[in-house]
């Protein structure tokens, strides 16, 4: 039984900026890589195995609208790649955050940005306050996209508290500066329809 509401204790976001790769930048311009978090509590927290997760997975669409046009806002560019990511603290299970970034999560976070058809990468893992976690991230219409395949590494200095839960959003726009390992590109990508 869910003992208290999810409350959002706090956003944080950081934005990434590299212009040059091996000293050398491209025509692409730079790679912008924003991470929006919030910090939230675990209705779960501390209650030992409960089979019904679907508070945080109902209370995921409403955050996934709230990163999502958090990111894109941040990015100031239009999304090309997309990722998400989740801690959970002691009290918790690694269930937990994987309840808070289902479809419904995803559903709300690609609308919010704008679209996206491919699936959203994604990690999670338990965790302490200040722990870094790396945000995968993959061309959001066609993840064999491989310029896209790059991470984000993101750290909340004060979070998650133990009867919290971190859900992090990441987007970019564009892929990886001197990308040169062949694989789809996007224009292919976008001739199949994607």
């Amino acid at each position: 039984m869910v003992q208290k509401s999810i409350e959002i204790r706090k956003t944080f976001a950081q934005v990434e900026e590299i212009r040059t790769s091996a000293g050398k930048g491209d025509s692409g311009g730079p790679l912008r890589k924003v991470a929006v978090c919030a910090v939230i509590t675990n209705p779960y927290a501390g209650q030992g195995f409960v089979e019904d997760l679907s508070a945080l997975v109902e209370a995921s669409q409403e955050i996934g609208t709230l990163l999502g046009k958090e990111a894109l806002g941040l990015l100031g560019a239009p999304v090309e790649s997309y990722g998400k990511a989740g801690l959970v603290g002691s009290a918790g299970e690694q269930e937990h955050i994987n309840a808070a970034l289902t479809s419904v999560f995803g559903d709300a976070f690609r609308e919010a940005i704008g679209g996206g058809a491919a699936w959203i990468t994604s990690v999670t893992k338990p965790a302490t306050a200040g722990s870094v976690i790396d945000v995968p991230t993959a061309f959001k219409d066609e993840v064999w996209v491989r310029s896209h395949y790059d991470a984000m590494e993101v750290r909340v200095p004060d979070a998650p508290h133990p009867d919290e839960l971190v859900v992090i959003a990441a987007v970019t726009n564009r892929g990886r500066l001197n990308a040169r390992v062949g694989g789809m590109s996007i224009a292919e990508a976008k001739e199949k329809g994607l």
